[in-house]
């Protein structure tokens, strides 16, 4: 099978207007809205007025119909610039539409996907709990369905969901026991949730790490009623709706952790050249140039996997292993770039007024959500029949 990863013309001119919007709108205000732990709505709808929500939907529901080597070029070049930016389009476009889509009625589609489309509207993964994190068959959020009156009550919570307390989120995908299946394991079943449904109630989480400009949320049930209507494909298929969307948003997870290293390797390289020990810029010195050597190659070889595993989906092809592949991959690459960055700065690196300590933590969580380098790890192996 052969593969051709050459950029064409379209390909080029996204990445550069997404390329020119990150450096122009969103690098000036990234140190600031870091340090105040602050979502920014303009910059969000900025991003929708660019075409970054519903990257992959079909123009007949409001959605750009890109495919998914333009999706991860795109959350690449914000990640390239920050973190919290790429996640907040990562989160929605992976996490948020893409279920609805693949999973939603022709109604359900219609009713909700188009305003997801705009960046005024986002949408939100609800599968993570307190004791349901990597574990995910072991949520304890339940629904118990109401014959009288045709609906389902449910009761519980969900912790680090992104994009799930800003004022414009519209609603939550929930997952929640059911039941119990014939051969006694926990049935699943998945939720469209408004937002504002009585008994939703949503906190924003702060004191983060890393993301802090990204809108990342706690989530209670209490006796929360949702019409019969508002299961989200079929009772029982919940924890598969959930693992086929964790294995498309791995995707984009790569795509922010090959962003990153790009981001690092630049910020690295500029510095390197500018900076001067014993009258010559640090660069010639062969411990930095094997840095950057090395992070480079790194990169390289990041990049090929991620859109590899792009290109398979793309094609209706196996893509799932080439993903948790990407996945694990490019964030600990990641992880190396903004390590070695940092240690090629000195104690520049410390600094907040430097953003390749941003990029240091942003760097943390690449490595923990939609599936830990520890679980992904467990994927691969099965793949390979361990």
């Amino acid at each position: 099978m052969s593969y051709d990863f050459s950029e064409n013309e379209e390909l080029t001119l996204l990445r550069q207007s997404v390329r020119d919007f990150a450096e122009k709108e969103i690098a000036p205000r990234a140190h600031e809205l870091d340090e105040k732990e602050e979502f920014s709505y303009e910059l969000t709808e900025k991003m929708g007025e660019l075409g970054l929500f519903g990257t992959v939907i079909p123009t007949e529901y409001g959605g750009q119909g890109m495919d998914y080597v333009q999706y991860v070029v795109a959350v690449e070049e914000l990640a390239r610039v920050d973190g919290s930016h790429a996640a907040t389009i990562a989160a929605h476009n992976s996490l948020g539409v893409a279920p609805l889509y693949y999973y939603g009625t022709e109604e359900q589609k219609k009713k909700y996907i188009p305003s997801l489309c705009t960046g005024k509207g986002m949408w939100a993964f609800g599968l993570t709990e307190p004791e349901a994190g990597s574990d995910a068959q072991s949520s304890k959020t339940r629904a118990v369905y109401d014959a009288a009156r045709d609906e389902w009550v449910i009761n519980g919570s969900k912790i680090w969901i992104t994009n799930s307390a800003a004022k414009t989120t519209e609603g939550i995908t929930v997952q929640a026991v059911t039941g119990q299946k014939a051969d006694g394991r926990t049935e699943l079943s998945c939720f469209i949730v408004p937002a504002d449904a009585p008994g939703v109630t949503r906190r924003t989480m702060h004191g983060k790490m890393m993301w802090r400009a990204s809108n990342t949320g706690e989530l209670y049930f209490d006796n929360v009623r949702v019409p019969n209507s508002a299961m989200l494909g079929q009772r029982g298929q919940g924890f598969k709706i959930m693992m086929e969307t964790l294995d498309n948003g791995r995707l984009s997870i790569g795509a922010m952790g090959l962003g990153l290293a790009k981001g690092a390797l630049e910020m690295t390289l500029k510095y390197a050249k500018e900076r001067k020990t014993f009258g010559v810029p640090i660069a010639k010195h062969q411990a930095v140039a094997f840095k950057l050597a090395e992070m480079a190659t790194r990169i390289e070889a990041a990049e090929g996997l991620l859109y590899k595993a792009a290109w398979l989906k793309q094609k209706g092809k196996p893509f799932q292993k080439q993903a948790a592949m990407a996945k694990l991959y490019c964030s600990e690459v990641a992880e190396y770039c903004a390590r070695e960055g940092q240690q090629t700065f000195g104690g520049y690196g410390l600094m907040k007024e430097y953003p390749i300590e941003r990029f240091y933590r942003d760097a943390a969580l690449l490595r923990i959500g939609e599936g830990t380098s520890e679980i992904q790890r467990l994927v691969i192996s099965r793949y390979l029949g361990c």
